[in-house]
């Protein structure tokens, strides 16, 4: 019987000879495993009808900063899914605020920065010692971690993350989502020691920030640069290259792998992988094996099903599911996951059924 026209089901724990934690964990870091782990970026999400109860009740950065709350959209998520991995439900304007901007998400606007910094002053303003006030994700992560514990092992791979300095300080200077980055590259361009102060304060705040949660059990760090593939690879060497590469570096020094990922970055994924991330996350534009040409295979990579393949019928869905899984070619170090977050209105059984299909795919010889 096909992995499309079974049910859903929950992981059985006899029929793996790893737990799902060690699992994803060995695929991090290019170690051989039973089968290809799976989870899927914004895998709590609206289209979960269990996520769609909370907000009933609870704006997303109150869940966010509720740890009972964010711990238990977490865990729920992953344990419907049946999944290898639980990534941490936050958001990744959290160090905004103890840095000194205020945001807010407004319907059909997404997050808006009530003061955009746009000068030199206005970086100069920004607060690098109120790290700790983001504890609240570390206390989430603490019960995440502690539910799914088994003795001294976990049972499913515990992910936190942050943004990427790039990423984030765009984020503050466009005041919200952008197409062009104007502001941005103004700023980059124009004031470029302002610029590298700018991330220099973020790569302060966000190594702390990560410091928390590794110290709370997380076992893997991804950091999300979502908007890195508006940067041309010059730009890329030349204003983000270094301050990631630190925080990179920074994370490892804690005693965990680092995933990095970002969306439009086929021309960027070899200077990518040079910042030393243990695993490089793939976008859906180019066939994973093309990706991890250009990434190269002394890394891990994680991707790259389009996430509107979500929505397609499940023959349609197992083919494509199969072609990722087959462009491997056995290779340890891959980690099943989407080019990019789950939308809304995607329907839970077809997540589910692309859980059955990775977990029941064997190629003679994969994984080493």
């Amino acid at each position: 019987m096909s992995a499309a026209s079974q049910s859903p089901a929950a992981p059985d724990p006899q029929s793996d000879s790893l737990l799902s934690g060690s699992r994803f964990l060995r695929a991090c870091l290019r170690k051989p495993v039973d089968r290809t782990p799976v989870w899927f970026l914004r895998q709590a999400g609206r289209y979960m009808p269990e996520y769609r109860e909370v907000r009933k009740h609870h704006t997303l950065v109150e869940i966010c900063k509720q740890p009972d709350l964010a711990a238990e959209v977490t865990i729920t998520a992953a344990e419907k899914l049946g999944v290898d991995a639980a990534i941490i439900f936050a958001d990744l304007l959290l160090p905004l605020e103890p840095m000194g901007l205020g945001f807010e998400f407004q319907a059909g606007e997404g997050p808006v920065v009530h003061r955009p910094v746009r000068t030199a002053e206005d970086v100069r303003a920004l607060r690098t010692d109120r790290a700790g006030d983001l504890e609240y994700v570390a206390r989430a992560i603490q019960k995440v971690a502690a539910h799914f514990r088994v003795g001294n092992l976990v049972r499913l791979g515990i992910i936190g993350f942050c943004g990427a300095p790039y990423t984030l300080a765009s984020y503050m200077i466009e005041g919200g989502g952008s197409r062009n980055y104007i502001e941005t590259k103004k700023l980059m361009y124009g004031d470029p020691a302002a610029w590298r102060s700018l991330l220099d304060k973020l790569v302060a705040v966000l190594t702390e920030y990560c410091r928390q949660q590794v110290q709370a059990g997380a076992d893997v760090i991804q950091i999300f640069d979502s908007w890195v593939g508006s940067l041309a690879l010059s730009d890329y060497r030349d204003y983000a290259f270094e301050p990631t590469t630190r925080l990179i570096r920074a994370v490892q020094q804690m005693g965990v792998p680092v995933i990095y990922f970002g969306v439009e970055t086929a021309g960027l994924l070899s200077e990518m992988a040079l910042t030393g991330a243990d695993v490089i996350g793939l976008d859906w534009h180019q066939p994973l094996n093309v990706g991890w040409n250009a990434v190269g295979h002394t890394r891990a990579v994680q991707g790259n099903l389009d996430p509107i393949t979500l929505f397609a019928p499940l023959e349609i869905l197992e083919a494509r599911v199969r072609e990722i899984l087959h462009a491997v070619g056995g290779r340890a170090g891959h980690i099943f996951n989407l080019g990019h977050g789950i939308v809304p209105g995607t329907p839970v059984e077809n997540v589910q059924a692309v859980v059955r299909m990775v977990r029941e795919f064997r190629l003679e010889g994969a994984n080493g």
